[in-house]
């Protein structure tokens, strides 16, 4: 039997407010007083710093951060550096992983799993990379130049085993915008969906496939939410 999941879709956002919402909400799941939620939103311009990252990731300086309107944030969550903007599905999990066996591995196994499942749905053969979480392209087309290419990142976060943060797709993302980091300290190209696909497809559609993929790996009914109703 499925298990009753919220599901929050922000539209576009600015990232800190978001922050504030996954935090509000990972304290709301400790006490029990929701279910396991989901926030899907696309951020506007910003890079991200983990727990592990290092501000020699980006390539750039600050005052052309400041000029092209890029936010720069530093996070809780596991990774290094990495990028948020217009064209990319962010999903945010908050999950009570107590009622998962409390294995962490298996939950990055399984959002790995809901964004390969995606892709497949768009005829993109996306994979595992060992020792490096996230989803790559195992096999990308003639038109792109010879690399390794990331399609999508993951960064979690758990405390008192609930978890935050999470994934990002790219979809239709600004390529000017990565090639001003090494996303995760890695020498890789990023790629978006559009870039593999004859005809583009609309984040909102990706979204959609997405969370029917998720419903299905995690064993999931999603019940549509907004903030304001479960404040």
């Amino acid at each position: 039997m499925s298990s009753r999941t919220l599901h929050l879709d922000l539209g576009r956002a600015g990232y800190e407010g978001v922050l504030r919402l996954q935090r509000e909400l990972h304290a709301r799941r400790c006490e029990a007083t929701i279910p396991d939620a989901v926030i899907t939103v696309e951020h506007d311009p910003v890079f991200t710093i983990g727990r592990s990252g290092s501000l020699d990731h980006l390539l750039v300086e600050r005052e052309r951060l400041d000029a092209e309107g890029i936010g720069l944030c530093e996070v809780e969550r596991g990774g290094d550096i990495t990028y948020h903007g217009p064209g990319q599905l962010v999903v945010y999990p908050i999950v009570d992983l107590r009622q998962r066996g409390r294995d962490v591995k298996r939950f990055i196994t399984d959002l790995e799993e809901t964004a390969i499942r995606t892709l497949r749905v768009f005829g993109i053969d996306g994979g595992r990379r060992p020792g490096y979480p996230g989803v790559w392209v195992a096999a990308p087309p003639a038109a792109l130049a010879p690399g390794t290419y990331k399609i999508a990142s993951i960064g979690v976060y758990v405390k008192q085993w609930v978890t935050r943060h999470g994934l990002a797709l790219n979809v239709a993302v600004n390529p000017e915008h990565f090639a001003m980091i090494r996303p995760c300290g890695l020498d890789v190209a990023a790629v978006s969906t559009n870039d593999l696909l004859v005809r583009a497809v609309s984040l909102g559609r990706v979204r959609d496939a997405f969370l029917a993929e998720m419903a299905g790996v995690f064993g999931w009914a999603f019940e549509t939410a907004s903030p304001e109703e479960i404040g």
